[in-house]
């Protein structure tokens, strides 16, 4: 008998993991069925066609993603911060008492504007408990990037970037697009740390994405190693934007993502320590283990 079924439910993906009594990963499954491909009413199906087998009935199951939006299963109201394990435990929205729900995602504001997440706090708190930490600033690239301040193995806050975001639109939707190749390829260290250098001593986004077009212009940088210095621009902003660089902070994504994080981040000083998709299962893991 499995001890939890562990379930990242987002908008383009479905994951899921059946755990055992310590917590290790016995079985993993993965399905396109994100919650956009879902109809309405079609969830229990989706969940049960992907976890066929692992006797939903009889074991825990916890989702986390947004499977809990207004787009999703049953929306789960946000968890305020400061937050930690118990606090998001009170807020489950169970969906079968005992047996089946959704965890809340978490909420904060800065001056008066509220920022949210899905599905990240429960990989924060998954990385935490791999390295063994109670305090750290925790980066989550992606899309929707996260900067998460974490005192005494609670969330007291976070701020989002739109990073993955402006890039795709700089990449495929502005005049950019025209100089760019239609691949990414492989990633050009010179090119991404010239684009994060630039970013890093210039005022702004608005200011330093031209300089894509300029330097290809002016045939300073080579056509295939544009994107790469796209890249490095978009990341350094985020950089830029930080009000000062911690001393340590734990990256959780892709391999290839988290290094350009690594990267971007080693010429300012700063100990990284990187964290995969595993800490959504450790970080499911640990919430069950609040609900005695």
């Amino acid at each position: 008998m499995s001890a939890l079924i562990a379930v990242d439910w987002g908008t383009t993906s479905l994951r899921a993991a059946r755990l055992g009594a310590q917590g290790q990963v016995e079985e993993e499954r993965s399905s396109p069925q994100g919650i956009l491909a879902v109809a309405a009413g079609g969830f229990p199906a989706a969940l049960d066609a992907l976890c066929d087998g692992w006797h939903q009935d009889k074991t825990l199951t916890l989702m986390s993603g947004m499977v809990g939006s207004r787009q999703g299963w049953v929306e789960a109201p946000y968890c305020a911060c400061p937050a930690g394990f118990d606090d998001v435990a009170r807020q489950l929205v169970w969906l079968r008492p005992g047996q089946l729900a959704i965890v809340p995602g978490l909420s904060c504001e800065h001056d008066g504007v509220p920022d949210v997440m899905r599905g990240e706090e429960v990989q924060v708190f998954g990385a935490l408990r791999l390295l063994g930490l109670q305090d750290a600033t925790v980066v989550l690239p992606g899309t929707h990037s996260k900067w998460v301040t974490v005192r005494g193995s609670r969330i007291e806050g976070f701020t989002t970037f739109m990073t993955g975001e402006f890039y795709a639109l700089l990449r495929r939707q502005s005049i950019l697009s025209r100089t760019l190749p239609p691949d990414d390829g492989p990633l050009d260290a010179s090119a991404f740390d010239q684009g994060v250098a630039h970013a890093l001593t210039g005022h702004s986004l608005l200011g330093t994405a031209f300089s894509v077009r300029t330097l290809s212009l002016f045939e300073r940088i080579a056509a295939e190693s544009l994107p790469s210095y796209l890249s490095g621009l978009v990341i350094g902003e985020e950089l830029r934007a930080q009000p000062a660089f911690p001393a340590a902070v734990v990256v959780i994504g892709s391999p290839d993502l988290a290094g350009r994080y690594q990267r971007a981040l080693a010429p300012q000083g700063v100990t990284t320590h990187a964290v995969g998709h595993e800490a959504t299962w450790q970080g499911l893991w640990a919430l069950s283990k609040t609900l005695g």
